[in-house]
């Protein structure tokens, strides 16, 4: 089977926050996030049929706060509380795990291989050192900034396993 394996664009990646938050989402170009920043982030970890890595994402702590709370219908105060205090809140945790969930739609081609989402480490979590492998390494990757309208912004990594 030849590799079909294609990053997402930045569009597609718009759209999808776009429709899912129901706001105005601008993406544009942007930094990878920093071995010390992925300390704080939120990483959800994509495998293919046979549990093998296929991609991690990175949300930096504010963007995650961010998306979680304007999926949530919270108030902008709720994700400035969450990057207030280095943490990710239970309830937006939980639509940040939504988010990653629908992400992975972006990830699915066809003719490629299955991708799934495996799980997500949030603030504070151990972050297994494979993913963290995948997620930091240079190659296929899309290093965004994204700012969700009324909430605020933060970088958003998305690495392709070699």
């Amino acid at each position: 089977m030849s590799d079909v394996s294609v990053l997402p664009g930045s569009l597609a990646v718009r759209n999808l926050f776009e429709d899912l938050l129901g706001r105005e989402v601008t993406v544009s170009p942007g930094d990878p996030l920093s071995a010390e920043e992925v300390r704080t982030a939120t990483v959800a970890i994509f495998t293919d049929a046979g549990q093998k890595i296929y991609a991690a994402m990175g949300l930096q702590l504010s963007l995650a706060a961010n998306a979680g709370a304007a999926l949530g219908l919270l108030p902008a105060g709720a994700a400035e509380d969450s990057i207030d205090e280095k943490q990710l809140f239970p309830n937006l945790a939980e639509n940040v795990f939504e988010l990653c969930n629908i992400f992975t739609s972006l990830l699915n081609k066809e003719g490629g291989p299955h991708v799934k989402l495996y799980q997500v480490i949030y603030p504070g979590m151990e972050l297994p050192s494979d993913a963290r492998a995948v997620l930091l390494a240079l190659g296929r990757r899309l290093d965004l900034m994204c700012e969700v309208s009324r909430y605020g912004k933060g970088k958003l990594s998305l690495s392709l396993a070699p």
